[in-house]
């Protein structure tokens, strides 16, 4: 092409066009030039990927590579969760979301077999039960509710505890470790001691899980002599802070969404039939783990642009999830839209490990949500949900709610 459309000093990240909508910049950039050159405030220039095409091909290619040490000096922008790189990172151990194959595939193998469909299947049942014992826990409460504190968080942070083994009463330390790792704007040697006190924490976790093993994914790993204690403190930090940050932020959001939207909440209340397509639609929709980073390892033709070997580029999720060319009228929430395909859970081998553990997770508690509470609505005007805009996964940090019944 011709001319650059360079972002001039930085990424576009606030959701100026409403809550549950990509920035108006972004929806520009893409229906532009869905590879664009992308300027950081340092000077150099990478690379915006925004185009649903564009986004898939480069997460199936390995050649953009996921290792943040492979990442240029001085990159101001964070990883989501991660500190700002301000030089090549080392490698963590474990944490296989930064690796590249074989390194990648040989801790992800290890995976696979706890969170295959038919092993979470098997526990959906017991998922639901989860959740609706929290559903009776807060019809019991005296609207108002904040329902993020008493039924988003607890509900995937009950499963992923027990998943993995982590104890349930613990959660005041780590969730509050876990919060500020994940804020955008703090200072890093805040976020470093939140890091440092979470890494502490699941290390003695994993140390004793070894020497007393319990029925739980920790637990197996910690059996094999091929693992490190690092590595299993990487692998247990990235699994428990992915196995509760993105499902608590997709409920809460997605209740937003849909009590925002009752004429859909009305039809899903009168067809439970359509919630496994309306959370594809919601997961797509509402996209709430948006940005993720690449680096060239060589020049890569992609969208028509030349990407030189070095490049970091900068992948918008919820980009990809609301172009036009792949989804029809992709700014309407539709819960009979057949969303499939979307990108919410990557793509390639860095897909997310637990799609369908989110997916149960979000049909057992939507599905609860909207028959035991039959009038649910917001207790607060729209514009006064305080939007997770400081932090490096969307979605809302209270959603106040209230009801005039509930049913059995």
């Amino acid at each position: 092409m011709s001319h650059p459309v360079p972002v001039p000093h930085g990424l576009p990240m606030e959701r100026n066009a409403g809550p549950f909508d990509p920035p108006r910049e972004i929806t520009r950039l893409r229906e532009a030039r869905p590879v664009s050159p992308l300027i950081f405030p340092d000077g150099h220039e990478g690379w915006l990927v925004t185009g649903y095409d564009e986004v898939r091909r480069l997460m199936a290619d390995t050649r953009f590579s996921s290792r943040q040490d492979l990442g240029p000096l001085h990159v101001p922008y964070e990883v989501p969760g991660m500190p700002a790189v301000t030089e090549p990172s080392p490698q963590v151990p474990g944490l296989f979301i930064s690796m590249d194959p074989p390194d990648h595939t040989r801790l992800r193998r290890m995976l696979t077999g706890a969170f295959t469909v038919k092993r979470m299947r098997e526990l959906e049942e017991h998922i639901g039960d989860i959740a609706e014992r929290q559903l009776a826990e807060m019809a019991r409460l005296t609207p108002p509710v904040d329902l993020v504190r008493e039924f988003a968080l607890p509900v995937p942070l009950l499963v992923i505890c027990e998943l993995l083994g982590v104890p349930y009463e613990d959660r005041g330390s780590f969730q509050a470790n876990s919060a500020t790792f994940m804020e955008k704007d703090v200072e890093l040697e805040k976020k470093m001691a939140a890091y440092t006190g979470l890494t502490t924490y699941l290390a003695e976790l994993v140390t004793r899980k070894r020497a007393t093993p319990g029925e739980d994914i920790l637990s197996d790993l910690a059996a094999r002599d091929d693992l490190t204690v690092e590595e299993l403190t990487g692998i247990a930090f990235l699994l428990l802070l992915a196995g509760h940050e993105t499902t608590v932020n997709m409920l809460g959001l997605g209740t937003f969404a849909l009590l925002e939207h009752p004429e859909q909440a009305a039809e899903l209340r009168a067809h439970p039939d359509l919630m496994p397509g309306a959370v594809e639609e919601l997961l797509r929709y509402l996209s709430v783990a948006d940005i993720f980073f690449r680096y060239a390892t060589e020049d890569l033709e992609l969208g028509g642009e030349t990407i030189g070997e070095g490049s970091t580029v900068v992948v918008s999720l919820l980009a990809a999830n609301r172009d036009p060319r792949r989804f029809d009228d992709p700014d309407t929430l539709d819960i009979r839209r057949n969303a499939r395909g979307h990108l919410s859970f990557g793509h390639g081998v860095h897909q997310c490990l637990g799609g369908q553990l989110a997916r149960i997770e979000m049909r057992a508690g939507l599905s609860g949500l909207l028959r035991r509470f039959p009038t649910l609505e917001l207790a607060v005007p729209a514009d006064e949900v305080r939007l997770r805009t400081d932090m490096n996964i969307y979605g809302v940090h209270e959603l106040p709610v209230t009801w005039t019944q509930t049913a059995p």
